[in-house]
């Protein structure tokens, strides 16, 4: 099979494991009986989110829908989310588990 090689590749490719993990913060306000709830809704980066999930999760999500980036500051402009390599599948794998499901929006989905 024919692969991309380009300088700094390996960088990119790895930048989930230079990411540290960062803590999830309740906001007790916007919640809903949390406690019995058995859910969560991770609003904030992709990558932190997702690694912030680790740690109490691992293996355990059964959903995870993620979203293009907003509140970037880019003002509308066009980013690149062609970021589907086997090392980042196996990445979400390790959030996700075995019986869960992925969703990514594509951008141009909302420009109906």
């Amino acid at each position: 099979m024919p692969t991309l090689n380009w300088i700094g590749k390996d960088a990119v490719v790895k930048h989930h494991k230079n990411v540290p993990f960062r803590l999830l913060e309740p906001v007790p306000e916007l919640s809903f009986r949390p406690a019995d709830a058995g859910n969560l809704i991770v609003q904030g980066d992709n990558l932190h989110a997702l690694k912030a999930l680790l740690p109490r999760y691992a293996g355990q999500v059964k959903c995870i829908y993620i979203d293009p980036p907003y509140n970037t500051g880019n003002g509308g402009r066009i980013y690149s989310d062609n970021v589907n390599s086997p090392e980042i599948r196996q990445w979400l794998g390790e959030v996700v588990g075995k019986e869960g499901i992925t969703f990514k929006q594509p951008p141009y989905a909302l420009e109906l």
